[in-house]
């Protein structure tokens, strides 16, 4: 298994001297909640950026990374606002691969529950599933990416009634 770190408000840290959430260039909270587990998980830091500065140059990257590797499962941190649409391009062009988005709508570096909750929750799933697909798991749930959306209204995920 191996965790992609894109970014996102997941690791986002308070920046003193700008005043800012920044989305820093290391994994810091990712491997911070890893030391806590029993088990040894592999992590990459792909991008770096905030999701609503993704583009499709930077889904490709995922994607060939996820493609290049010998790897089956992946969990990979995104941010919340475009996280649908990574899960999208990733369902689009992968076969063969379990992939599970994660994030946090609020940042580890502020309350560490909700995206360590979420991280273990991607692990746990990842390790127990055996059918290739892209899921997004958010906020005690786990479904297809495209029968989870973000309420925006509500500020929470919910499943996708048919």
């Amino acid at each position: 298994m191996l965790i992609l770190n894109t970014g996102g408000t997941f690791n986002k840290r308070y920046n003193p001297i700008s005043g800012e959430l920044e989305v820093p260039y290391d994994n810091l909270a990712v491997e911070k909640i890893l030391s806590t587990f029993s088990s040894t998980v592999e992590v990459a830091g792909v991008i770096y950026k905030d999701s609503l500065d993704m583009d499709t140059e930077d889904r490709k990257t995922i994607a060939q990374i996820i493609s290049a590797s010998h790897e089956r499962f992946f969990v990979v941190i995104h941010g919340t606002d475009t996280m649908h649409l990574s899960a999208l391009f990733l369902d689009a062009v992968l076969e063969d691969k379990v992939v599970i988005f994660t994030g946090a709508m609020v940042p580890f570096e502020i309350d560490p529950v909700e995206a360590t909750a979420n991280l273990a929750m991607a692990l746990g799933f990842a390790k127990a599933q055996n059918a290739p697909g892209v899921y997004i798991c958010m906020q005690g749930l786990v479904a297809k990416h495209d029968k989870i959306v973000k309420n925006r209204a509500l500020g929470k995920f919910e499943i996708v009634e048919d």
